[in-house]
């Protein structure tokens, strides 16, 4: 693997790779899928275990695999075990967002929950693991069927569980994630019709939602696509649904728009300089804005902080966005804050004492809790370390499977 001068060494980057796979190797749960993480790695088996995290779990263990690493073959493969197993709905298809203890789930089948089933299925599928093909083909069909709006050319957020009644609130952050596991599905399946989908999302995203507004991006909607400008003032934290505009999607969509260019045989000339666009304007609007170093975590619609807790995932996805706008530009710029950004999570982020990152930090870079408790999610900081280190084009799990076979014959 090789990149440009990132000014992050390549040697750190893998070493804090390892750390984190480290780090989440216990997370099996002896009912099947992924527990929880506390923050010293343990399963906290009092809280139910989610879909999203099991599928991120598989695809980031796939990547270890990919790596090389002992054993993580073996942990993907029993973070897949929870999808085909319990946190599956066999009754009316797809996946439950969750599970607890006593085997219930909320009323809810959510595009955000099969969207990281896709991704897992495709990592799965590059690496052999059984089942894995099998279950993507499933994921496909019913994400295709329930899920995908053709009229909108975008997906819809959630349904109940038997599929009877869709919510007439319309999201980004599942389409967000619909397009980095359509591209990932299109390098495994060959099918072109994915990534022609998820340029058609995100064409609607950057010009018809971000661009009117400035480059921040509304996410929230009603069934017509009319944006819900104050949805959610009264929650401004809210995990996956908080007010305002969100600093680490406008880094997050800036890469998936350089990825999704490079992946296209004739790409339409608006990708760059949307990708562009939406960096610098989160970058402006999120990066040290109130006196402390670290990304704030949203904005009102003319830029002012609301929520300036610092969450782990946004500084890797500023990591990662910024070694993407370096790889397709040439530009210093991008390694200098690359560098920046990562020398703070070095600072106040990496847990030197128990592994993995600290997953929320007060506006004075203090661990608090009240959004992330524990460390539940590695998917953020592992592609953080490795999405310097690969091409934009193919995926990341593909890339990775490309460089091992070339490895081997070198």
């Amino acid at each position: 693997m090789s990149s440009p001068d990132l000014g992050i060494p390549i040697s750190a980057l893998a070493t804090e790779c390892d750390r984190l796979l480290n780090f989440g190797g216990h997370f099996p749960h002896p009912l099947g899928g992924a527990a929880w993480l506390d923050a010293t790695g343990q399963p906290d088996l009092t809280r139910p275990v989610y879909t999203w995290i099991t599928a991120r779990m598989v695809h980031v263990y796939v990547l270890g695999h990919l790596l090389g690493r002992s054993g993580n073959a073996d942990l993907a493969a029993q973070a897949l075990g929870g999808l085909t197993g319990r946190l599956r709905d066999n009754a009316s298809g797809g996946w439950v967002t969750s599970i607890d203890t006593t085997g219930q789930s909320p009323d809810e089948k959510a595009c955000y929950t099969h969207a990281f089933v896709v991704l897992a299925a495709s990592s799965g599928t590059v690496a052999g693991l059984s089942g894995a093909r099998d279950l993507l083909s499933k994921a496909l069909d019913i994400w295709d069927q329930r899920f995908f709006d053709d009229a909108a050319g975008m997906f819809v957020d959630s349904w109940n569980r038997d599929f009877s009644h869709l919510d007439d609130y319309r999201g980004v952050n599942g389409n967000m994630h619909a397009v980095e596991a359509l591209l990932a599905a299109a390098d495994v399946t060959g099918d072109h019709v994915w990534r022609a989908r998820a340029l058609e999302i995100a064409r609607r995203v950057a010009l018809e939602f971000a661009q009117p507004h400035s480059w921040r991006i509304p996410e929230h909607f009603n069934s017509n696509w009319e944006p819900q400008l104050e949805h959610n003032r009264d929650r401004p934290d809210d995990q996956f649904q908080p007010y305002g505009a969100t600093v680490g999607h406008g880094l997050e969509w800036s890469r998936l728009l350089l990825h999704l260019e490079a992946s296209l045989a004739d790409p339409p000339d608006w990708l760059l300089p949307a990708a562009e666009a939406l960096f610098d304007r989160a970058v402006v609007d999120g990066w040290a804005v109130d006196g402390a170093d670290g990304f704030i975590y949203t904005t009102d619609w003319e830029g002012t902080p609301m929520v300036r807790d610092r969450m782990h995932w946004v500084v890797a996805e500023a990591i990662a966005a910024a070694a993407a706008l370096l790889r397709r530009t040439g530009d210093d710029r991008y390694a200098n804050l690359a560098a920046t950004w990562w020398a703070y999570a070095e600072r106040y982020l990496f847990d030197r004492t128990y592994g993995s990152w600290h997953h929320q930090l007060d506006a004075s870079n203090h661990v608090i809790e009240t959004v992330w408790p524990g460390k539940p999610d590695l998917y953020h900081a592992v592609q953080a370390t490795l999405i310097p280190r690969l091409p934009l084009a193919p995926s990341i799990a593909t890339a990775l499977a490309v460089d091992q076979s070339s490895a081997s014959t070198r």
